[in-house]
This record gives C-alpha cells, structure tokens and sequence, in this order.
C-alpha cells in the first residue's frame, strides 16, 4: 500500500473502549466517533453509562474484574457491533499510595485484578471477534509508571509494567493473525484522578499539595501535565492504517518524563 493511500480514517470501524464512558476513556471514545467509528463503552459507573447513553454511544454497565460480566459484555459487544476491530483496554484503577510495609493486601489484589486481569478478561473474550476482524488492534493502556519506579506506588507501577509485558507477549503471539497489541504509557494526566493521586502522595510525605503538585508538573521535560485528549489521538492513530506496522509497542505520551514522584 502507497503512502498516498494510507490515512487516518476509522469510518465503521467497530470499537469497545472500556471504562469509556468518563475522564480519559470517554476522551478516547469520543476520538473514534468522531471518525467514523461506531463506539460501545462499558463503565463501572451507572450515571456516566446512562450520559454516554445520551451522547449517542452505545454504552452498558460492566466491571472488568469479574469474569462473568465480561462473558455478558461480549456478547453485547456481538449484539450493539455485530463484531470488533479494536478493543481498548482502558480500564484502571490507582491503588493505593504508601511505603509497601503499610499496604493492605486486599487493595493490593483489587489493582491486579482491575489493571490487569481486567485487560486479561477483556482480551479472552472479545479475541474471537477480533480475529474475524480484517483490521484488528488492541490497544492496552499502561502508564509511565509501567517503565519507570514510582515510590509508594508499588501496586499500581507493578500492575502496569505487567499491561507492557503482556502486551509484547501478544504481539507475538497475534502478529501472525494479523492482530497489533500496542501499549500507550500516559504521563500525569489532567484531571480529578490524579489530584488524588496527588493529595495521597502529600499525606504520605507530609508536604504541602500545592508542592508535590508543582513536582508533577515539573517531572516532565514540557512542565505540564498530560491531557485526556493526547491519549485519545496516540489511540486513535495505533488504530489506524497509519500504524499498520506498529506492533508490541509501549508508547510513552508524557512529554518526556524520566523521573516519578
């Protein structure tokens, strides 16, 4: 295929974004409508489904973590888009924030169980589409705290180191199916998500938040933080032709970040 013909066109091309129906993966939903694609988000949260509703999405309620409810989503998914071509694994949790003497194990096991066995789930059960699919991507949402250290975030950098190491796994064991897996590893992003972060981690070093809300900024090269809509373009292009060749990647969209805090 030319140069000439390949572009960034995504009309019809059938979507599941999970967690979409608020903050980065409504950002990201929204991205692939606008294109032409026909967009089913599924949200833990029953008032953000009901406005997704509302915008025009197709949209259900559904907690990755539970098998069972994602054997439910994907015959939804079969129903609302009569098939796949990308699955967005966007669901993910923060965890909780301390030194790793002080965790509680159960909210341990709840980040792994949503930002990872989620994304496992998801994958198991919508893979049968995707591979009728002529155009199949997967795209799972990392973190830049899945290639750096983050301290008194062990849960949650754990958990998305393991997003990028499953990742690569599949993108060799679906390249030759014609099926990408690509990671995306946002910076800080803006928004009520990681203002809490933010004010979790100024408990725990007993600093003013407005300081360690100045290092977040100032951890990447652009001293800013990440917006919503900058994953939602990184995921709309590993979808489309213009990333045809694009495979087992893990791409950073943090304005360079080299350091967490």
């Amino acid at each position: 295929m030319s140069n000439a013909n390949i572009k960034l066109d995504l009309d019809g091309q059938r979507v599941l974004v999970t967690a979409g129906a608020a903050g980065i993966g409504l950002a990201i939903a929204t991205a692939f409508k606008d294109l032409g694609a026909k967009v089913f988000v599924t949200d833990i949260n029953p008032e953000a489904v009901r406005a997704a509703q509302d915008s025009g999405f197709s949209a259900a309620v559904s907690d990755v973590s539970d098998e069972e409810q994602v054997k439910n989503l994907a015959e939804q998914v079969e129903h609302q888009l009569g098939g796949l071509d990308v699955l967005v694994n966007n669901a993910g949790i923060a965890g909780p924030t301390g030194p790793i003497e002080t965790l509680d194990a159960e909210a341990w096991k709840t980040t792994f169980d949503i930002n990872v066995h989620g994304q496992f789930f998801c994958i198991k059960y919508l893979l049968k589409f995707l591979r009728k699919s002529e155009c199949a991507s997967i795209i799972n949402l990392s973190s830049a705290a899945g290639r750096l250290g983050m301290a008194g975030r062990s849960p949650y950098s754990a958990s998305k180191w393991a997003v990028v190491g499953l990742t690569k796994t599949l993108a060799i064991e679906l390249g030759g199916e014609g099926i990408r897996v690509n990671a995306i590893c946002p910076g800080a992003v803006n928004g009520p998500r990681i203002q809490a972060v933010i004010e979790a981690k100024a408990t725990m070093l007993q600093r003013p938040v407005a300081e360690v809300s100045d290092l977040y900024h100032a951890q990447s090269s652009l001293n800013q933080l990440v917006e919503a809509e900058d994953i939602a373009n990184m995921a709309v292009f590993l979808a489309s032709q213009m990333a045809q060749r694009i495979n087992g990647q893990a791409m950073a969209v943090d304005g360079n970040t080299e350091k967490l805090y």
